[in-house]
């Protein structure tokens, strides 16, 4: 169940992720992750924790756009959870084919055979029946050992004592209570896209309803004024419920902005809350975000009488592209 999932989630940051074919991992000072859906969101969340890493995540089939040289400079990261995600083995196929350098994390599938039938560099993570989304603790070691970011990873190892779920569920309940018949929209700043994305996927896969997110600076330059309700149109923005994620640490003009943007929102009839990112790290400011978001979505299907592990349409969907 997604309930025990969460409830259990700290656990995940006691994990030692080991590489395994550990001779076979190359060097680098570059990165790029091959994942989709829930496999990338470790990448994205390493880059909100560090935005100056030189780490780039694709999310699509094949490669990134560049050249050869370019892509020799980097170690490719083939990334999913069941290791079988279709675009992340067609790229690590691709850069096998290319020689370039490589490394796996998994817990089976298709990846994990073709880790160890060219002895390439993996981490094997457990397998403990979870969905992707829910295994985020897990992915962001795994991915942080790949990369050798050991300080990184000591700062993410100590959530298994700090991060405390149960406490953080009346937050997240409250929440849900409000965005009852409405569609959440979370915004933040660009620096913190990858925690408002997290949400929407949240409210996506265990909430089951439609979600949406945008982020500061660049909303105000086009997204603002669809919202400008006016008298024929307004009809047409009742049905959102608006989610300010504030950061301390943003850009003074970012927090300028937002505060201005609610004023503005709630003038034309909107519905605007607001949430402080708050954590003694910035591994505990994310993931304390995160779980938060992870009860608000369990608690908007649980309204809506809405099963919130599993992912039909995705399975359905699945089938037919075969």
């Amino acid at each position: 169940m997604m309930k025990d999932a969460v409830l259990a989630f700290a656990d995940q940051f006691a994990y030692k992720p080991k590489i395994e074919n550990a001779k076979a991992l190359k060097k680098k000072k570059k990165f790029i992750v091959l994942g989709m859906g829930g496999s990338h969101l470790a990448a994205d969340l390493a880059l909100t924790y560090n935005p100056s890493l030189p780490l780039r995540v694709h999310s699509d089939y094949g490669l990134p756009a560049m050249s050869k040289k370019e892509l020799k400079e980097h170690l490719i990261i083939a990334s999913s959870y069941s290791g079988n995600t279709e675009e992340v083995v067609e790229g690590l196929k691709q850069a096998l084919k290319m020689k370039l350098d490589v490394a796996v994390i998994c817990v089976g599938g298709k990846l994990l055979a073709l880790a160890k039938k060219h002895g390439l560099a993996y981490v094997q993570m457990p397998d403990t029946g979870i969905q992707p989304r829910s295994a985020l603790g897990f992915s962001m070691l795994g991915t942080l050992k790949l990369m050798g970011e050991t300080k990184a990873i000591k700062e993410a190892a100590a959530l298994a004592a700090s991060l405390d779920p149960k406490k953080l569920e009346a937050k997240g309940k409250g929440l849900a209570k409000k965005f009852k018949d409405r569609v959440p929209v979370i915004y933040c700043s660009n620096r913190n896209k990858a925690i408002a994305y997290n949400w929407k996927i949240k409210f996506n896969e265990t909430g089951k309803i439609p979600a949406f997110y945008n982020v500061f600076p660049e909303l105000n330059h086009n997204e603002m004024t669809g919202f400008d309700a006016k008298p024929k149109s307004k009809h047409l923005s009742k049905g959102f419920y608006f989610l300010f994620l504030k950061d301390a640490k943003d850009h003074r003009q970012i927090q300028k902005r937002m505060n201005v943007i609610e004023k503005l929102y709630k003038k034309r009839g909107l519905k605007v809350d607001t949430m402080d990112l708050s954590g003694k790290s910035s591994m505990e400011k994310i993931f304390t975000s995160l779980v938060i978001g992870d009860w608000a979505a369990i608690h908007t299907a649980n309204l809506y009488n809405l099963e919130s592990e599993q992912v039909p349409m995705v399975e359905e969907f699945k089938k037919l592209i075969k």
